[in-house]
């Protein structure tokens, strides 16, 4: 039985403009009122505010009556409650942050429901924003019961913080003004994609015919300072590395391969340790390996824990696509036979095989990895042993490029990829298909 029940909003003057949250916690049994919390937060956008809501109303509720209470999270931002349900990807990366500081405060609890209200609902969260910012602007800081006090001057350098923590910046908030609403997972995909013919790197072929990226340090730099693109140093906050599988019978006869389980060739497993022989070197070594539940994968991911002296757990949402009533078969054959349906799925994510998944819902499975292994890992690095759509969604998802990329991408079997994810909410990517060691 929900025992808590918060309701939280922001709101902006300006999207961005003078902003700020209310947030009420109330008893679910009786609707009595049992906190109150309301912050003025500078220059931002809507949704920053909104997210800020939420997570002093989080707050309060650990404050009130600590890990594992029961609480109902209700408001009338369709953006964030969808978001933190799951239910929408997350595309702004200034929303980012916020979005993983709830969902940590959100994790201690235990939420029984992300429930959208209509405005008329959320009068008291509505409310309590309004008299933040009305202090504010007289240049007075909110306090509970609706009265003010005399607010500090505040400065770039030392952002205000409250119930909500922190302040958002105004460089985090011109980030989030750009997002106007709620956008669902996967976004638009590019038509009059690539001739069939060309599409045969979603198999799990594996001829080496691409140039390696420059590789880049991983380990031995997690704690220096350095820039992500055009914008200030960050410290590096998590790394992945991606290593695809080594070869297999069905690579070598370029068949569809998923939810089959060959084991690798002989070829493989020399690949496998080649790759391992290079990761267990700085700047590469790992300090943690997961790999897809399929035999291909693991056997790769067993040379690498054998060279580096690491376990390796295994992740089941790292597996390669279903391919359905195609597994094993060719492109050729498969062009032949189901000439329509693949028609259909190299030009919609959402489409999957006959019988199978589509690239869509995989992609819904690796992010969630994805997360998780972010939270769990947070500061490491770690080697993630899986496959070509697992590992090409990934790098779609760091460089914010649409479902069509997939289409886009070659990855060589036993190559390596690496991700930066930082501290800040942004991601880059540093390598692409590095094979340097299968030469």
């Amino acid at each position: 039985m929900t025992s808590y029940v918060i309701e939280a909003d922001g709101g902006s003057r300006g999207n961005p403009g003078p902003a700020g949250y209310g947030a009420v916690v109330m008893d679910a049994s009786d609707g009595q009122v049992l906190a109150e919390a309301a912050e003025a937060i500078g220059v931002a956008t809507n949704n920053v505010a909104e997210y800020r809501g939420l997570i002093a109303g989080l707050r309060s509720v650990l404050e009130l009556a600590g890990d594992g209470a029961e609480v109902a999270v209700r408001m009338d931002s369709k953006l964030v409650v969808e978001q933190m349900a799951g239910r929408w990807k997350i595309k702004n990366e200034g929303l980012r942050p916020l979005a993983l500081e709830a969902g940590k405060l959100a994790r201690r609890l235990r939420v029984t429901e992300w429930t959208w209200i209509p405005r008329a609902r959320n009068q008291h969260a509505d409310r309590l924003a309004n008299e933040a910012m009305d202090a504010a602007a007289k240049g007075l800081t909110w306090k509970a019961g609706g009265s003010a006090t005399p607010r500090e001057t505040i400065t770039d350098a030392s952002p205000a913080q409250g119930a909500g923590g922190p302040a958002t910046s105004d460089a985090a908030a011109r980030r989030a003004a750009s997002d106007s609403g709620a956008q669902r997972m996967g976004g638009s995909v590019a038509r009059g994609a690539a001739s069939l013919a060309e599409q045969t790197d979603l198999l799990d072929a594996g001829d080496i015919t691409e140039l390696s990226a420059p590789t880049a340090s991983v380990a031995a730099a997690q704690q220096r300072t350095r820039g992500t693109g055009w914008s200030p140093p960050t410290h590096v906050a998590t790394s992945l590395v991606l290593l695809r599988h080594g070869e297999t019978p069905l690579s070598i006869e370029r068949r569809f391969s998923g939810l089959g389980d060959p084991d690798l060739t002989p070829n493989g497993l020399a690949q496998a340790a080649a790759a391992a022989e290079k990761l267990s070197r700085d700047p590469y070594r790992p300090d943690v390996i997961v790999a897809s539940p399929r035999t291909r994968a693991q056997q790769t991911a067993q040379a690498v824990a054998a060279r580096t002296g690491l376990d390796y757990e295994v992740d089941e949402d790292l597996r390669e696509t279903d391919f359905g009533a195609w597994e094993g078969h060719t492109f050729t054959e498969v062009q032949r036979r189901w000439p329509t349906e693949l028609a259909a799925w190299l030009t919609d994510p959402d489409t999957p095989p006959p019988g199978g998944e589509s690239f869509t819902a995989v992609a819904h499975r690796v992010e969630r990895a994805e997360q998780r292994l972010k939270d769990t890992y947070e500061g490491r690095t770690i080697l993630v042993v899986s496959h070509v759509t697992p590992i090409k969604t990934l790098l779609r998802l760091a460089l914010l490029a649409p479902p069509a990329a997939l289409y886009r991408m070659h990855l060589d079997l036993a190559c390596l990829s690496l991700i930066e994810h930082y501290a800040d909410g942004q991601s880059v990517v540093k390598t692409f298909n590095d094979t340097s060691h299968l030469r």
